[in-house]
């Protein structure tokens, strides 16, 4: 049991992009094609047994990995209380999936792919690989948080908007400020507004602190756009033939 579930991992590190993370990433991949099979197929039971199957998952996920910390003495107030973006996420995107909550998507949508997608691809697993407890609940858990919100996109046809950019810029920026009070207070680091992780990470190479927070505003809010983007542009295309279409009519002429 302990090689599945044990602190100490005998087996070999986890390494990026190696045979069990390309599973990891094909399985989600497979997932977000099931999306757009049940979309062309709508079923309401299929639909039902799928969103409520993602926020067991997620929310069960989840508890499995406090317990697995209380169990092995790492359980701490100022490490594990779900303040992080993806734990945060991992209880609103159950919430989204059961209420189909528009609100929670504009959010998920933007924050939620974007923190999950990052620890995705660069999971921090440290020795812990395929098949130990961590290793499937990194991924289930990341990998459902971006299921989830591109779920509502395909099946549930919802889709941001500029107020949505907004709304997730504003609300974000808050947060940030109210989790740096909230570290100084706990002595904790959540989403690292007091120093730099511990491990290597993509934050080493974004300068000293506080300079790094900035750099990280400026980063999201590239991918913020670029998330967008394909919005943006449809709805562009969308504006000018209406145009077209309003002149041509008015000219009674038949649109090209």
């Amino acid at each position: 049991m302990d090689h599945f579930f044990g602190k100490d991992f005998d087996g070999p590190a986890f390494q990026l992009f190696s045979l069990q993370h390309l599973a990891a990433i094909a399985t989600l991949l497979l997932l977000i094609g099931y999306f757009f099979w049940l979309r062309k197929h709508p079923s309401e039971k299929a639909e039902k047994v799928t969103r409520w199957t993602m926020a067991s998952l997620l929310i069960v996920n989840e508890f499995g990995w406090h317990l697995w910390n209380l169990v092995n003495g790492t359980w701490t107030v100022q490490t594990m209380l779900p303040l992080h973006l993806c734990s945060v996420f991992v209880f609103l995107s159950a919430i989204m999936l059961v209420t189909r909550s528009y609100g929670i998507f504009e959010f998920a949508f933007f924050l939620g792919i974007a923190g999950a997608m990052q620890a995705f691809l660069t999971p921090d697993l440290g020795i812990y690989s395929f098949p130990h407890f961590r290793y499937f609940q990194v991924f289930v858990s990341h990998g459902l948080i971006i299921a989830s919100a591109l779920y509502m996109l395909i099946v549930e046809h919802m889709r941001p908007t500029w107020k949505s950019l907004l709304k997730v810029v504003i609300v974000g920026n808050l947060y940030y400020v109210a989790l740096f009070f909230l570290n100084r207070a706990l002595g904790s680091n959540y989403m690292y507004t007091s120093h730099k992780p511990e491990t290597a990470s993509l934050l080493d190479v974004l300068g000293p602190w506080p300079w790094y927070l900035l750099v990280i505003e400026g980063m999201a809010a590239v991918v913020f756009l670029l998330f967008y983007a394909p919005f943006a542009i449809s709805d562009g295309v969308k504006k000018r033939r209406n145009s077209r279409a309003i002149e041509a009519a008015a000219r009674h002429e038949t649109p090209e």
